[in-house]
């Protein structure tokens, strides 16, 4: 058994600025919320290895180098990190040097004339991957925008069974607010009397178990829709969101792990640890 040595936990709250616990007692992570020397005593011991999927189809994949490079120096450091790389370009992956322990390995995949079908295609893609690949060989699965970097520090302190981010452009608005899917024709349809938070497709994580589960029931719903001829305001975003109303997450994280390089700092973010980079999607998207 090794030996933990912290502070005595105390009654107290470093983060009096925003909220550290959603209604149903699901954790928010925020900088300043957890003891990283505590949880990575806890997460090397179950020497677990998480798996990571990045989408990088047509022109997005200019942007896994920078992606690549900042994870390897930020994102689960000094764990087992298995990146799968969807592409339609293999040969435009960039080769690198990464961190003992971690691999790569990419799964060709077809394009597409539309970004949005893109995006419908991903639930089925990392349902499949789990299915096929990963039920034996790792422990934990986070799915990440390729049109992303890492700027600071993201660990095993987001681990849990069925993890969220927070968007960024949505916190601390009120729900009738949020884009979510509004027609009720389509399977992602929220009233506008409904919702918690408006979630981030950019990110999704959990347990292989729970996501499996997440990932297979919104691509059933999505099929829904497609044959009802019906697509959702954003997709698999929509989609997600509708799954995480009725399925709580049981961590959230803080915009901190889903920023974005268009929007100022405001004083609650101590940090930025992951990013939406600043892009023209006219230049890079395949249509409008």
């Amino acid at each position: 058994m090794t030996k933990i040595t912290y502070t005595q936990p105390q009654v107290n709250n470093n983060r009096p600025d925003v909220a550290t616990m959603s209604q149903w007692l699901a954790p928010i992570v925020w900088e300043n919320s957890f003891d990283l020397t505590v949880i990575d005593n806890i997460y090397k011991q179950k020497n677990i290895t998480v798996a990571t999927t990045v989408f990088a189809v047509g022109k997005y994949v200019r942007f896994l180098k920078d992606l690549l490079e900042s994870a390897e120096q930020h994102f689960m450091v000094g764990y087992r990190v298995h990146y799968y790389i969807f592409t339609d370009l293999p040969h435009e992956v960039p080769v690198l040097t990464l961190g003992e322990g971690r691999r790569l390995k990419i799964m060709k995949t077809a394009g597409s004339s539309r970004w949005q079908e893109i995006s419908l295609r991903r639930m089925e893609m990392i349902e499949k991957l789990i299915e096929e690949e990963l039920l034996n060989n790792a422990d934990y699965i986070f799915s990440l925008d390729v049109d992303s970097k890492f700027y600071g520090h993201w660990g095993a302190e987001s681990l849990g069974d069925l993890v969220g981010v927070l968007h960024a452009w949505f916190f601390g608005l009120s729900r009738d607010q949020f884009t979510y899917e509004r027609r009720p024709e389509s399977q992602a349809y929220i009233p506008f009397s409904e919702g918690d938070y408006y979630y981030g497709g950019a990110v999704i994580g959990g347990r292989l178990a729970n996501v499996l589960k997440l990932t297979k029931t919104c691509r059933m719903q999505l099929d829904l829709d497609r044959a009802n001829k019906i697509e959702a305001v954003w997709q698999e975003e929509s989609h997600l969101n509708k799954y995480f109303l009725y399925n709580k997450p049981t961590k959230l994280l803080s915009p901190e792990y889903l920023w974005d390089d268009k929007k100022g700092k405001p004083d609650f973010i101590k940090i930025v640890r992951f990013s939406q980079v600043l892009k023209n999607y006219a230049e890079i998207r395949p249509n409008p």
